[in-house]
Formats: structure tokens, C-alpha cells, sequence
């Protein structure tokens, strides 16, 4: 059986052991304390998408390397991979009109990036343009009710309980529905292209709020 493609912790131990740094030298190169360096080096802790972001500048990676992401060479056969996520080790990204959390972040090049998104923005004008990327998704309400807009349709009422599955390189934008503050939806985002990561990273651009990892 083939073994699976290196968690975050691994690409760091790789990334230490080819510098020949010690941990103390890796968390003065990277920012990231000693503790949390060892944590991650060992699964036991992710990264927030602040800290990742800050890897990846001071130690010149590629973002979506560290978001386990398009490993180069040839892509081997996948065979029992699995991977369990919860809130509490999401990779956490805030912003104005969504809290995105990234699920099951220590898989490398997943054919599929799942994520929960708490939605708060009530109108599409509050929501501002439509956004748009690579690929399709499937999008299934948790909790509240939304308003699911799209480039090319009318707007359509989603319950709990209730799906959409749309392309995405089609404007789209979600937001509440009547009389909901804050609805939450399951959400699955799939591509061909390769790159995925690095659009939907790419779309929260500079308003973005950052979470401190638990411990």
C-alpha cells in the first residue's frame, strides 16, 4: 500500500531537516514559536491562516504548498486516505461577509476542498460584487436559510436541509435569508485545474480578520 502524501507537520520536518535547522533556528527564521513549531511538526496542531500566510512569506513557500496543495511531480495512486476534521483544528479564515473554515487541511493534493462557511451578510448589496473562481461546488444549509445569487439566475431561497450545486466560474454570492442573522452551510469546492487553493485563498484579498490557533 502506497503511503499517503506528507501532513503540514511533515513538510515542515522535511523543510528543518534540509536547512539543518534546529527548532529554535526554524522559529527564528519563520516567527512561530518553539511550541507551536513542535505541535504542528507532530500533527497535533494546525496553523491559522495568518500563520500560514507567514510561513509562506518569510520562508519563501508557495501558499498552497503549506494548504497541501499541488505537490509537484507525478501524482501517485491514492489508496485509504482519510482524514477527520472538526472546528477546532480548521484552518480559520475571517471575513467581512464569511468565516470560512477549512476542513481536513493536513491531506495533500485533495481532489476536493471541503469547508464550513458561517454566512452574515443580509443583502446583496451588502455582500458587495459577486465572486467567482475555478471549478464547482455544492453548497447544503446547516442551520438558518440563505439567498443563493448568481450571475446568470434569479435569486433562489434555500432552507435548512436544502442544496445547490452551481459553477463557479459564475458570479455568485451568499446571504442570509428573511428574518436570519447568521445561516451556516457545508460547503464542497472541486476543480479540474490545478490551483484551486490558491484562488479561493486569493478571493478574501486584504479584508481578512485571523484567529489564533488553539494549542
Amino acid at each position: 500500500m502506497k503511503a499517503s502524501q506528507p501532513t503540514l507537520g511533515a513538510l515542515l520536518r522535511a523543510l528543518r531537516s534540509r536547512n539543518s535547522w534546529t527548532l529554535k533556528e526554524m522559529s527564528e527564521h519563520s516567527g512561530i514559536p518553539i511550541s507551536t513549531l513542535s505541535k504542528v511538526e507532530h500533527d497535533r496542531l494546525t496553523l491559522t491562516y495568518d500563520k500560514l500566510l507567514q510561513l509562506s512569506q518569510r520562508l519563501n513557500i508557495r501558499m498552497s504548498e503549506l494548504f497541501a496543495e499541488n505537490d509537484a511531480g507525478a501524482e501517485p495512486p491514492i489508496t485509504a486516505r482519510r482524514s477527520l476534521g472538526d472546528l477546532d483544528h480548521a484552518v480559520r479564515v475571517n471575513t467581512r461577509n464569511y468565516d470560512y473554515y477549512y476542513l481536513c487541511t493536513e491531506l495533500r493534493r485533495k481532489r476536493m476542498i471541503p469547508l464550513i462557511t458561517r454566512i452574515r451578510s443580509k443583502s446583496a448589496e451588502e455582500f458587495g460584487e459577486l465572486i467567482h473562481h475555478p471549478g464547482e461546488e455544492f453548497i447544503y444549509v446547516v442551520s438558518g436559510r440563505i439567498v443563493v445569487h448568481s450571475e446568470f439566475y434569479d435569486p433562489v431561497a434555500l432552507e435548512e436541509g436544502q442544496s445547490i450545486y452551481l459553477d463557479s466560474t459564475m458570479g455568485h454570492a451568499y446571504v442570509t435569508g428573511k428574518d436570519c442573522e447568521e445561516a451556516v452551510v457545508l460547503a464542497v469546492c472541486s476543480s479540474a485545474e490545478d490551483g484551486l487553493m490558491d484562488s479561493l485563498l486569493n478571493l478574501h484579498g486584504d479584508d481578512v480578520e485571523y484567529e489564533t490557533a488553539r494549542a
